[in-house]
């Protein structure tokens, strides 16, 4: 790492649109078609966003909201507050009117953007309760405002800006590394949000570690479907747009799949429930297959992993492997591939665990997945998998400029430039997190093992200790239960009680095709998953899938559930992490169930 500062995301931005002009930029999905922005369309619309903010005062700082799904315009709204040296707090989609209430009280936002009706809606309410806030802004025109007078589109605003603003020219010639960009309310599993302050410095320095490890340019192609509320979507999405690769907005999630193969990207930021899908699906097809079509799978898996094992250490693949592993290609591993539209170079992985059988099967396609440890406190990545030397069951090592150490107790201790400045008017809070030398203590259990690899236990206040005295850590136990294509969610319970049982929510789609397939007649939900054909294949499920823990680690009992766990509900945060406290409370009747004496007749 060199000893200069990093530089400043917007000069960075400003950069690319005065070099790039005419390359596209962006790309969105409009009336069922994909259209694409230059840089210097996108340049206009951002400059444009500054202009119109600074029509008002506004002063150095101010906390601006986004409230939205992944559209081009988060973006333009996003830099544009960040050219007028203002912070952008983004607030998931998903989010309630009450969660969002608590984000824009706590940040005093005045100004907030949203995505589409329901999103407005939420903010409409808001303006009501929320003394601080004054206007808002849609970005999609076909919402209905209703004669709210404080309220207009996004495009009415970019109208609104002046053709020229002193105030901005000002702005950009001060700005700052010392500048917050952004305040993400973290959505912890308890308690209310805080809000991660980060600056200037802290992107930057994310910057350049990334330079040293993986290269990134205008022939790439990424695809933004991580919500760009999180710091893994957005900082990875600045990062690619700075260094000049086309990024592709996603507005909802789901439809991943189907636009893989039309946009065919060569990197995409995932978590793991993504690669489990693809992998359970996989699966599936195989076992469906002609024992021919099974066979010649095996053996090309076989071939690939003997070959991705060799580049793993760093050792040269001999010429007939080579050969091999290309017709496995041909014949397996490109079909696979192509669902994620054939020019994959590799596939950062964050958020979760990603199961190690999982994983090594990706590598064995070819697919190279960089699998990393971060949170939004230290900007994202800590550590991340090399191209070589990378151990299944790690997170990889840390990112050069960034210092790792295990503490008391097992907890991951992290140092650098890409910390946190701390939480938003919380000095407590803050003190509490950093300890007496300045490391931040990430609340996570690890150990760093002798290739100096970072590998995860636990969230340490996530532990479970049985009445037995056996620790145990639920999210290993989840992630393995979760591999499963017959399992959408699960919650383990094992807190002071005497074995281990499981709240699951089954992937219905998969379960319902199986009741087909044995003629079975259910009239909803709960008698399907009450039939003892139904608990019976669950319960081969599990004794299969749990050879791999420890006997004190596995599920004795199991409750299937009829309803997914869900973030209106409280159940599951927006990034999908479970709110352990909430199920418990919630699930109260079923788990006592599962801990009841069986009575003998």
């Amino acid at each position: 790492m060199n000893d200069n500062p990093p530089s400043h995301l917007i000069s960075l931005i400003r950069q690319r649109t005065q070099k790039n002009g005419s390359q596209t930029a962006i790309r969105f999905s409009s009336h069922h078609q994909w259209q694409a922005m230059n840089w210097q369309q996108l340049g206009e619309k951002i400059d444009q966003v500054s202009r119109a903010l600074l029509a008002d005062e506004l002063p150095i700082q101010s906390n601006i909201g986004v409230w939205s799904q992944n559209l081009p315009e988060w973006t333009m709204a996003d830099l544009g507050t960040l050219q007028t040296r203002c912070v952008t707090v983004p607030i998931y989609p998903t989010s309630t009117a009450e969660q969002a209430r608590y984000i824009i009280e706590d940040a005093a936002i005045s100004t907030l953007f949203v995505g589409e009706q329901e999103q407005f809606d939420g903010a409409l309410e808001l303006l009501q309760k929320c003394d601080c806030l004054t206007r808002i802004i849609v970005f999609d025109a076909q919402t209905d405002l209703k004669g709210c007078t404080q309220a207009q589109t996004f495009n009415e605003f970019l109208l609104s800006a002046p053709s020229d603003s002193e105030e901005l020219k000002r702005r950009l010639d001060q700005q700052s590394l010392d500048d917050l960009y952004t305040l993400i309310y973290t959505s912890g599993t308890t308690g209310q949000p805080k809000g991660v302050m980060l600056d200037y410095t802290s992107i930057g320095a994310s910057f350049e570690s990334h330079d040293h490890l993986i290269h990134i340019d205008h022939t790439d192609i990424s695809i933004a479907f991580l919500p760009l509320s999180h710091i893994f979507e957005r900082a990875w999405s600045y990062y690619v747009l700075t260094r000049g690769a086309v990024n592709c907005y996603l507005k909802d999630p789901t439809n991943i799949a189907d636009v893989l193969p039309t946009l065919k990207p060569t990197v995409v930021c995932a978590v793991p429930r993504f690669y489990e899908k693809i992998y359970a699906g996989v699966n599936t097809m195989i076992q469906k297959g002609s024992p021919v079509k099974r066979a010649i799978f095996k053996l090309a898996m076989k071939i690939g992993h003997s070959t991705m094992e060799l580049k793993r250490q760093g050792k040269p693949v001999p010429g007939y492997m080579e050969s091999l592993n290309q017709l496995a290609d041909k014949l397996v591993f490109s079909k696979i591939k192509e669902k994620l539209g054939g020019r994959i170079r590799f596939m950062p992985c964050g958020g979760a665990r990603l199961d190690d059988e999982i994983n090594r099967f990706f590598h064995t396609l070819g697919i190279n997945i960089k699998v990393g440890y971060g949170m939004t406190e230290t900007t994202a990545t800590v550590t991340c998998f090399r191209d070589t030397g990378f151990q299944f069951g790690s997170c990889g090592t840390p990112l050069p400029g960034i210092q790792v150490k295990i503490g008391q107790d097992g907890e991951i201790l992290v140092k650098g430039q890409t910390v946190m400045r701390g939480y938003y008017k919380k000095p407590e809070d803050t003190a509490k997190t950093f300890d007496a030398d300045g490391w931040l203590k990430t609340g996570d259990a690890g150990l760093i093992d002798e290739t100096g690899q970072l590998r995860i236990t636990e969230r340490i206040k996530e532990l479970m200790k049985t009445s037995n005295g056996k620790y145990i850590a639920p999210q290993y136990i989840e992630g393995t239960l979760g591999k499963d294509r017959f399992i959408e969610q699960v919650a383990i319970v094992a807190d002071a009680k005497n074995y281990v049982s499981a709240l699951i929510v089954p992937a219905f789609e998969a379960l319902e095709e199986y009741a087909r397939s044995i003629n079975l007649k259910y009239e909803n939900k709960m008698e399907l998953i009450r039939n003892s054909d139904v608990q019976a294949m669950f319960q081969d499920r599990l004794d299969h899938i749990q050879g791999e823990l420890a006997r004190f680690e596995q599920v004795k009992k199991f409750t299937l559930l009829p309803r997914e766990f869900s973030i209106e509900r409280g159940e599951i945060t927006p990034t999908l992490k479970l709110r352990r406290k909430i199920i418990m409370e919630r699930f109260r009747k079923e788990i006592e169930a599962m801990y009841k004496p069986a009575t003998s007749h």
